[in-house]
């Protein structure tokens, strides 16, 4: 049995109820077994792998909040601290339902990949709780994020692990977070990305993933002879993610027709129009009925159903797994030229593998998505040396990181005989940079 093979069996042994880490790691081995194979002897005497997919550690702990009314509450938060070979542990805290160790743990996993091909000294972590902020109170999110922090406070600070938003977390859950960490702690410092404008956030952060996404895409497209321009679009999501990509496609001439939410989407055949978009979601926090409300030639549909759009590109944004094998049986159907991932891991193994077959331009998450914590990595590099760059500085070097991440996944691919298969690239990519490390620094 190969060396990959062997971890493989025994990861799936070990997380047999974690569906969506055991997918992630698979994906990830699978693609590496061409570099494993030139190092075999070299990584097996480290166990090089076995530690690449154990997380360094993980901490779970109990949070008591009291409810607007008086009533206590007892919800689990977690920190999947995974891989700091390169950097202090970087990565999202998500407050949603559905969080629980397996969704945490794969996210940290992909965190690792994606943050080394930032090319930025920031090692992969991931967090979370399963408290739904959506519905409470303002009163009720600050009691909640702060018995949150006053548990997590032990384990980051800004040369440890320096955590940021996600799903459920946006600037109001960072402010109060950070505020909480600050008065425990009586520290000022950069343990917390994302953070608001006058105490120590970056200009571009919240546009930052939808916009490196587009950026990167530009970058794909160029590498393979095509452009944006005209073009049609569809994505899914109406967060940060999908608000931002959608402004930035349309920024550089192409038209994207769709979002969505968790009950429902929109076509809007004129093009989405972003400040309605931000209106009904950032202001109001309505639901994609409120869209429909303002904008009376789009069309409002119950449930899924973005990807049966026609289109020349799609924009998964969501989240994960949200693009399944039928899904994209649909896109190849009506001639979708590329998708590339703007949430987490939001297409299938099964969905991935089809659209590669077909001949469909397919960039990772890992990749295409990494904009975000490239920002928030440079919010880093601002409170560190207690500055503060223009939007026009980190908007450049955004788009410099995404470049740089679109060449370096086509060059990896390449380089291992699998041109233009860019999930190998990202994770030959990532993986090189984080063994080479984890190599260097011994056994720990």
């Amino acid at each position: 049995m190969s060396y990959v093979d062997e971890v493989l069996a025994s990861v799936q042994q070990k997380n047999a109820h974690e569906p969506e880490f055991l997918q992630a790691v698979t994906e990830v081995l699978e693609s590496l077994r061409v570099v494993v194979e030139a190092h075999e002897e070299e990584y097996r005497k480290v166990a090089l792998l076995e530690r690449l997919v154990e997380p360094d550690r993980i901490i779970t702990f109990r949070v008591p909040w009291t409810d607007d009314k008086g009533a206590v509450h007892v919800q689990r938060g977690y920190r999947v601290q995974f891989n700091n070979a390169i950097g202090p542990y970087k990565g999202g805290l998500r407050f949603h339902p559905s969080v629980y160790q397996g969704i945490l743990k794969f996210l940290g996993f992909e965190q690792v990949f994606k943050n080394a091909l930032t090319t930025l000294p920031i090692g992969g972590g991931k967090g979370g709780s399963d408290f739904d902020p959506h519905g409470k109170s303002d009163a009720e999110v600050m009691r909640f994020c702060q018995a949150f922090m006053t548990e997590l406070y032990k384990y980051v600070g800004a040369d440890i692990d320096v955590p940021a938003g996600d799903i459920g977390v946006g600037g109001r859950e960072v402010g109060y977070l950070f505020g909480q960490y600050k008065r425990i702690t009586g520290s000022y410092e950069g343990m917390l990305t994302g953070k608001g404008l006058t105490f120590g956030g970056s200009l571009i952060r919240t546009q930052a993933t939808g916009y490196g996404l587009l950026y990167h895409t530009e970058e794909i497209l160029k590498l393979n002879g095509k452009e944006l321009k005209d073009k049609i679009c569809v994505v899914s999501g109406a967060g940060n993610v999908a608000t931002y990509a959608i402004e930035k496609a349309q920024q550089l001439g192409a038209k994207c027709v769709t979002c969505s939410d968790s009950t429902g989407w929109i076509y809007d055949p004129d093009g989405i129009d972003v400040a309605v978009l931000r209106d009904v979601k950032e202001v109001k926090r309505a639901r994609l009925t409120e869209y429909k409300a303002q904008r009376p030639n789009a069309e409002y549909h119950e449930g899924k159903g973005v990807w049966t759009v026609k289109c020349d590109y799609a924009f998964p944004c969501a989240t994960q797994n949200e693009l399944d094998l039928e899904d994209a049986k649909t896109l190849v159907a009506n001639g979708c030229q590329g998708v590339f991932e703007g949430a987490n891991m939001p297409t299938t193994l099964e969905a991935t593998k089809y659209l590669q077959d077909n001949g469909v331009l397919f960039t990772p998450g890992k990749a295409s998505n990494a904009g975000g914590v490239a920002t928030s990595a440079l919010e880093m590099s601002q409170n560190s040396e207690r500055l503060s760059w223009s939007a026009e500085e980190v908007d450049e070097k955004l788009k410099s990181i995404m470049y740089g991440i679109a060449d370096t996944i086509s060059d990896a691919a390449e380089r291992y005989g699998m041109k233009g298969n860019y999930v190998a690239g990202a994770n030959i990519a990532g993986f090189e940079k984080v063994a080479a490390a984890m190599i260097a620094q011994g056994v720990y």
